[in-house]
């Protein structure tokens, strides 16, 4: 009887052990051959201890190198420069990329994972009638789009009536649960009460897409309150539509404001602020804030204090491009819209004074994954180069978001690369051709 209890125990313990086998044996199989995001493979392969990549030309963040290499061990890149001066290790892995030019990880300044396009669903049913879970689902497909696109890192400005789900994307993102780009998530918001949305029947309470907060308790209770759920920075409107007529007026005052960049800087985060009119936009400026989100009637004078205190401008152009069309507009058939003419006028007074601009298309106004037309409409219909928006998109948001490890091709920097076809200094809609993504040395897409 004992011999026969001894003989089952092993044969349960052999059977276990073949089952995690299996069960290991499939999910390397999946991840090798690839899992399918919305139509597109993902390839998601362990790093390589050591990986030696061999493009046509290496842009650096900077500055495009011809004949250029870069070699990657774990995460992090360990040496660039020209083929003849980087050793190849013995036993790494090389990466030939001809015909494509390696660049960093693109930077996304101003996204929101949690909506998806006006289009298909207005942003007061998104926030009113969505369940959260729902939101979740959909924001994890939205990580992906935007990962495989090339944008290794991006902003979150807002989870728009979702909580703190952002908090829960990023650590599963982190935390290798689902493939995303490094997230800095700026949770809830903040709104002054009474001005932002969605306002239905006035015998109705509604739940708001940010969170509203009033006078020095509450703002430094809700500030604290966001920070202690994991913001990594705070976003707060400065201006919105509830003027008397539905025109965008300031909301906080300037105190207000000013106690909302101290609470947050006590704890060494930044605040960005949502601004489209002269006096949201001073007050914002004077209280403080790293970047203004949108800025669409600046004028001149506003620029000009931008300048001298170092705040950097987040246009969207991209997300008023993408609502006039909502609205029925089509390029070259009608004229451009007072929105649209407004929009120009702002970012050449912007352009002549030399304000510093983070690259940020406010995404989930338009597709996920479509992140690359803010970068086409600013060298298409506002003047900027293809090098300009390439250094805008990776060193210089890099630097505007305080992040040291990413943003350019350079020995310890982090391994967040992207290949794409053609030369993207010339081209902008080279852009569009991707051919290798890289996030941590961990390929998620490869020719």
């Amino acid at each position: 009887m004992l011999f026969m209890n001894h003989l089952f125990n092993q044969l349960q313990a052999i059977a276990s052990a073949y089952l995690e086998i299996k069960i290991k044996f499939i999910c390397w199989a999946l991840l090798l051959v690839g899992l399918t995001f919305n139509g597109q493979a993902q390839v998601l392969l362990p790093p390589s201890e050591v990986a030696l990549l061999r493009p046509e030309a290496v842009f650096d963040g900077q500055d495009l190198h011809a004949g250029w290499v870069v070699l990657v061990e774990g995460e992090k890149i360990t040496a660039v420069g020209p083929a003849s001066q980087v050793t190849q290790p013995p036993g790494a892995r090389t990466y030939d990329l001809p015909g494509l030019t390696l660049l960093p990880g693109l930077i996304e300044g101003h996204s929101h994972l949690l909506l998806h396009p006006y289009n298909e669903t207005s942003w007061n049913d998104q926030v009113l009638l969505e369940s959260q879970a729902l939101r979740v689902a959909r924001a994890t497909a939205h990580a992906t789009r935007t990962l495989l696109a090339g944008f290794t890192t991006a902003r979150d400005l807002g989870t728009e009536g979702a909580g703190y789900a952002d908090v829960g994307l990023k650590q599963a993102i982190s935390q290798g649960i689902i493939p995303g780009p490094r997230l800095l998530v700026a949770t809830r918001a903040l709104v002054a009460t009474g001005s932002y949305g969605p306002k239905l029947s006035v015998d109705a309470d509604v739940p708001q897409g940010a969170q509203e907060a009033d006078g020095v308790d509450g703002i430094i209770r809700a500030v604290r309150e966001q920070i202690g759920k994991g913001a990594d920075l705070i976003k707060v409107y400065a201006d919105y539509r509830w003027g008397a007529d539905g025109s965008s007026q300031p909301t906080f005052s300037q105190d207000e404001l000013t106690l909302i960049v101290q609470t947050a800087r006590s704890s060494g985060r930044g605040v960005v602020a949502h601004a489209t009119t002269p006096e949201g936009m001073r007050r914002a400026i004077l209280a403080g804030v790293e970047t203004i989100e949108h800025g669409d009637n600046g004028t001149p004078e506003i620029f000009a204090l931008m300048k001298k205190r170092g705040v950097a401008l987040c246009p969207t152009v991209a997300a008023n491009d993408a609502i006039s069309r909502y609205r029925g507009w089509q390029p070259g058939q009608v004229p451009l819209p007072p929105r649209l003419q407004q929009k120009h006028e702002s970012m050449a007074a912007a352009l002549k004074a030399g304000v510093p601009l983070a690259m940020g298309g406010d995404v989930g106004v338009f597709t996920h994954g479509d992140n690359a037309r803010e970068m086409e409409l600013l060298v298409r219909d506002y003047g900027l180069t293809p090098l300009q928006v390439l250094r805008q998109a990776t060193s210089g948001n890099a630097q505007i978001f305080h992040l040291a490890d990413r943003g350019r091709i350079r020995a310890g920097l982090l391994a967040d690369l992207v290949a794409v076809a053609g030369d993207p200094t010339q081209d902008v809609a080279a852009l569009r051709q991707v051919r290798l993504v890289m996030k941590g040395g961990v390929l998620y897409k490869q020719p």
